[in-house]
């Protein structure tokens, strides 16, 4: 099986093609275009000319896409959404949308109702759904919205109502598309829905990008079939990713910390993926991204779905230097893409991170002229770039032991091969290609975090019953149901709540079915 793998970042558009045995048959970058869909095409371009292939020998193209995090951020392309919260009579002192970007709520221009329903914490109905409210919200949602995100509280513990609306809705209103919050978000009602209203939010730009994406396919001659990169580190089917688009969000990373694992063969490292903007930092555990905890913004927004641990800081090889009162000042701020145009050595008028690495000698390039930054403290510059990536590994260690090190991205050979804090700094061969590799890598997941009641099911039923949901979710997005393997599992007592409550994650993950 052929696999291609695109990764399109802000500065550069990457890919790679790996063959049966993930061995790399060619690798290229691009610069990404203000349209991204000339720079995927370049990218392809580059690809079948340096792996002399047949367009029709590729089985798995894959897309690992910023579109849909750029979207919230920017504001730009975002659904027309209705929300619908399952609560009343409780569950309205906190109104949907609360301490969300003004401008963002303008973009979505939202119709909100609130209906009776929900579930206590044990899993007994608050109130019964009345079938008067659906039809009213058929009435104000049709024709108005584009997309619908339905929750209900204390879903993650009971799903029917939440179900039974989606179904009431999409038999009246098929064309528009219905997300529910048990799928996508996990305990916390406000956080759970503001992901729930992302993920409707997006489904227009997630069928705009796979529709690009397969146009680019076609004008090579490629047939393959279509997955997206998710943010655990795995892929799903192009009609799983239409259901769920929130998962793209933060995939670049993830891509790269799976694709060093792959050049590597370290199932445990930290990972800093270099690129022309920024640095992000991530950490494998056992082969895959370590997913974090805790409440994760998005475009100011606070959700609670799966994201994974990343910590991002600005620095990449385009980032702007600046002299002050105190010193050096490594950016935040960077020329992106415009790098061959505006750095000093290349005869702009820009002090950047590449400028001081050639200076220092740890990058070359032949039309570079140093002379331009040879009167500069060179040596005490590069130490402040360095000591900024340092200060990020260590935020994301989990002790104060040295750690394995791995530097991947445009920008890997920025920093030197030895780091406080390391206690081993590997650059692999084709690491600036790593977030291509990772994207072409190919296994499907599948998770689940659920609240279970221990008072009405044994403990092994439960996990059981968990373990099976995942299962279910792994298939559904394209995996092998006899090769999926159980990567994560883990429960949590729920002591505020009464009944015996249980938090169970699981999360399985197998090679993609063909």
């Amino acid at each position: 099986m052929i696999r291609l793998g695109i990764d399109v970042g802000g500065t550069n558009t990457d890919g790679a093609i790996l063959d049966a045995n993930n061995e790399i048959l060619a690798s290229t970058k691009s610069t990404t275009t203000k349209d991204i869909f000339s720079g995927i095409k370049q990218t392809l371009n580059k690809l079948m000319e340096e792996s002399q292939l047949d367009a029709k020998a590729i089985d798995v193209a894959t897309l690992g896409t910023t579109h849909c995090t750029n979207a919230i951020v920017e504001r730009k392309g975002l659904n027309r959404v209705g929300i619908i919260r399952i609560c009343l009579p409780s569950g309205s002192a906190v109104t949907p949308l609360l301490d969300w970007p003004e401008d963002l709520v303008n973009q979505l221009d939202p119709i909100t109702l609130l209906i009776h329903g929900g579930y206590e914490y044990n899993g007994d109905p608050i109130a019964p759904l009345e079938d008067g409210e659906l039809q009213n919200a058929v009435e104000k949602l049709n024709g108005e919205v584009d997309s619908i995100a339905i929750t209900s509280v204390f879903s993650p513990v009971q799903n029917e109502q939440e179900k039974y609306v989606a179904d009431y809705l999409s038999k009246a209103m098929p064309e528009v598309p219905v997300s529910i919050s048990s799928e996508i978000g996990s305990v916390g009602l406000v956080e759970r829905e503001n992901a729930t209203i992302l993920n409707a939010a997006l489904m227009r730009t997630i069928r705009r990008v796979s529709e690009g994406f397969q146009q680019a396919l076609e004008q090579e001659g490629i047939q393959a079939k279509i997955f997206l990169g998710q943010n655990d580190g795995t892929l799903m089917t192009n009609e799983y990713a239409q259901r769920y688009p929130i998962y793209t969000i933060a995939c670049g990373p993830t891509n790269s910390i799976r694709g060093a694992a792959h050049l590597t063969n370290e199932p445990n490292a930290i990972v800093v993926d270099i690129g022309g903007t920024t640095t992000d930092i991530g950490v494998l555990a056992q082969s895959f991204p370590r997913q974090t905890s805790l409440a994760v913004e998005v475009g100011g927004v606070r959700t609670n779905y799966r994201m994974p641990d990343i910590y991002s800081v600005g620095f990449g090889g385009g980032t702007r230097i600046h002299q002050n009162d105190k010193g050096w000042k490594v950016g935040p701020d960077s020329v992106g893409y415009r790098l061959m145009e505006e750095a000093k050595v290349f005869g702009g008028e820009t002090l950047t991170a590449t400028d001081i690495a050639i200076a220092k000698g740890q990058l070359y390039f032949d039309e570079a002229d140093i002379t331009s930054v040879k009167n500069l403290p060179v040596a005490e510059i590069y130490e402040t770039m360095t000591h900024v990536v340092e200060e990020a590994i260590d935020r994301m260690k989990t002790s104060s032991e040295d750690a394995t090190v791995i530097l991947v991205g445009g920008g890997a050979a920025l920093i030197p091969g030895e780091l406080k804090g390391a206690s081993n700094v590997i650059r692999p061969a084709h690491a600036g290609v790593a977030n291509a590799i990772g994207a072409a890598l190919g296994d499907i997941s599948g998770t689940v975090e659920r609240i279970y009641l221990l008072e009405n099911e044994s403990y092994e039923v439960i996990i059981e019953k968990a373990k099976a949901e995942a299962v279910k979710h792994a298939v559904e997005a394209g995996a092998d149901p006899e090769r999926i393997q159980i990567i994560q599992l883990e429960d949590f007592p729920l002591a505020y709540l009464p009944g015996q409550a249980l938090l169970v994650k699981v999360k399985v993950a197998g090679p993609l079915k063909m």
